[in-house]
């Protein structure tokens, strides 16, 4: 496909629901979801099919982390990616409290962390992972890619300095 047609590709339906009111602070989060998975969807050409984003607090994601990965500790981000070939792609968890204390503890905008989470989770359901270092290498290549499509920082650059 070429990058004229990449960059026309429909993004997914997205389906945002907020469950917290700390969100509340962020009015410009829910746009700031829906940019970052179009901006996947445009430099993969993943146009079809449905996902859900929930933004929700840490007492709402350490529970489901708990249980479906056994970590009882809150986390950034949860994909929860559906069977391959199903029209709904899956479910991104974020948790307000975690993302903001990483961006103070890591001097990043709020709102670039964000839009980061949710292309790696999106990434999660559309079959990519980082189990291995290759994996790994591939995955953040595309999630740094993909926030330059945004004009948004790269999240890895400067990790190695002990900046990120």
């Amino acid at each position: 496909m070429t990058p004229a047609l990449r960059q026309r590709a429909a993004a997914p339906a997205i389906d945002i629901q907020v469950a917290s009111p700390l969100w509340n602070a962020q009015p410009s989060a829910e746009q700031t979801v829906r940019d970052a998975i179009a901006a996947v969807a445009a430099a993969l050409a993943t146009g079809d099919g449905e996902v859900s984003v929930v933004l929700t607090d840490d007492a709402a994601i350490t529970k489901l982390n708990r249980d479906w990965r056994g970590i009882d500790k809150p986390t950034n981000v949860l994909s929860f990616p559906t069977p391959k070939g199903a029209i709904m792609l899956g479910d991104i968890v974020i948790a307000y409290e975690t993302l903001d204390r990483e961006c103070a503890n890591e001097a990043r905008a709020f709102l670039h962390h964000l839009a980061h989470l949710t292309v790696h989770g999106f990434l999660h359901l559309i079959g990519y992972d980082h189990q291995n270092d290759i994996d790994a290498d591939v995955m953040e290549g595309l999630e740094s890619k993909i926030m330059a499509s945004l004009k948004m920082p790269d999240p890895y650059r400067g990790r190695d300095l002990g900046n990120a």
